[in-house]
């Protein structure tokens, strides 16, 4: 895909690894929708892709986890682009805690529903409702385009995440199927998996957490967003990678 002046939504882009594809297609010269809970949040990613070069940014609010929220954030996108090529669902929350916990035979602690369904809502459901209105919206207006859907290294399982594990599994999932479906309208669909990030989350991290997270990485470092938003980015320049996961790890494997 020509990126150049191409609409492209962007999920849970305020910070982190939402921030860095925001600014590596900036500087590709496309027209970018930013969307999170705050739009207000925004104004720092949309001043960067300003300055990077982007040809148009738009900030929304919208909850991803709740239906009508998306429905019309990408009603409005739509009109007020005229178009639309392609949407990175990076929005994504944890809320981590292991399933049982035990201590002298007796039970502490479980997994409570509202935290799996909190991240289901917003990881797992939230994808999916994205990618079903963007895509309805790319055939609608006859563009072809590309969805990534932002996955995990957890995706293969990871002690005290069974929330965040399932619904980083899903996606990828989601995206095999979409790349099935979608390919008879020229829409391509695939995921990224990152491995440990040095996010602003992870560095907040006491010094001795962080350091023990990176020690596990053959590569004997955390990733950086940019090297997220390079593969991305790869993905949309390519358009015979479809249906695929690309793991950007290090060479952890959990």
């Amino acid at each position: 895909m020509d990126l150049n002046n191409k609409v492209i939504i962007i999920t849970g882009a305020s910070r982190g690894l939402g921030a860095a594809m925001a600014r590596r297609f900036a500087a590709r010269g496309c027209q970018l929708a930013l969307i999170d809970l705050d739009a207000d949040s925004l104004g720092d990613t949309k001043t960067s892709c300003e300055q990077a070069g982007a040809a148009r940014v738009e900030t929304y609010a919208a909850n991803v986890a709740h239906e009508q929220e998306v429905v019309a954030t990408i009603d409005r996108v739509a009109h007020d682009f005229g178009a639309l090529h392609g949407l990175v669902n990076n929005a994504g929350i944890t809320r981590d805690a292991m399933m049982l916990k035990y201590k002298d035979g007796q039970l502490v602690s479980k997994m409570t529903l509202d935290q799996w369904q909190a991240v289901i809502d917003v990881n797992l459901t939230g994808v999916f409702l994205c990618g079903r209105e963007a895509a309805a919206k790319m055939i609608e207006l006859g563009c072809q385009g590309c969805i990534v859907n932002i996955s995990s290294i957890s995706r293969h399982g990871n002690m005290g995440q069974a929330n965040y594990s399932a619904s980083k599994a899903g996606v990828q999932a989601l995206a095999v199927v979409w790349a099935k479906e979608f390919a008879r309208y020229g829409i391509r669909a695939a995921s990224v998996a990152p491995g440990f990030v040095a996010t602003e989350l992870v560095m907040s991290m006491k010094p001795e957490a962080r350091e023990k997270i990176t020690a596990r990485v053959p590569a004997g470092r955390l990733g950086d967003p940019d090297e997220i938003a390079k593969t991305v980015e790869f993905i949309f320049d390519n358009d015979y990678v479809s249906g695929r996961c690309l793991d950007v790890d290090g060479a952890l494997r959990l």
